[in-house]
């Protein structure tokens, strides 16, 4: 995988893969058949703008055959058809996204990227703001009218 310059990523029994990591990993262009692979479900790790800056997609429609027709796309010529230049631009920005995938040693401190980790509690944080902001604000301010009549209830009961 180390020495390859694509690693297809083709769906299994789900969507998820664990080799997509691995390849990012290991610096090869990840080459996807179905959006959902990645696009869709890692989106806090790998960036949504323009994914063909670290990965080549192929619709897995026009991989199929059927009733004895031809595929409408090769793979192999497709990947033939990417310029030296633009594949080393691509593998330049997969190495840029490794530190997003992997967790950083437990007693590393400062290490001037995030980690998987981080940027995971990143996007929560993120999400968690962005969501309903009104209904959050609103469970906040319950809070502290619910705080705030309790210590009414224990001043007076305590006079």
């Amino acid at each position: 995988m180390s020495q390859s310059q694509f690693c297809l990523q083709a769906p299994g029994d789900s969507l998820t893969r664990k080799s997509t990591f691995d390849s990012v990993l290991a610096g090869c262009i990840p080459v996807f058949f179905s959006p959902h692979t990645v696009y869709t479900q890692y989106e806090w790790f790998f960036p949504a703008g323009d994914v063909s800056e670290y990965s080549i997609y192929i619709d897995e429609n026009a991989l199929k055959t059927g009733n004895g027709s031809k595929r409408v796309v090769s793979i192999e010529e497709e990947l033939f058809k990417i310029d030296r230049e633009q594949v080393e631009r691509m593998r330049s920005t997969v190495i840029n996204l490794m530190p997003r995938l992997a967790y950083a040693h437990p007693n590393a401190t400062d290490l001037g990227f995030q980690d998987a980790m981080d940027v995971a509690l990143e996007a929560l944080w993120a999400k968690r703001l962005k969501a309903t902001h009104s209904a959050f604000f609103l469970k906040v301010i319950t809070i502290v009218l619910l705080l705030q009549f309790r210590v009414k209830i224990i001043l007076i009961g305590n006079s």
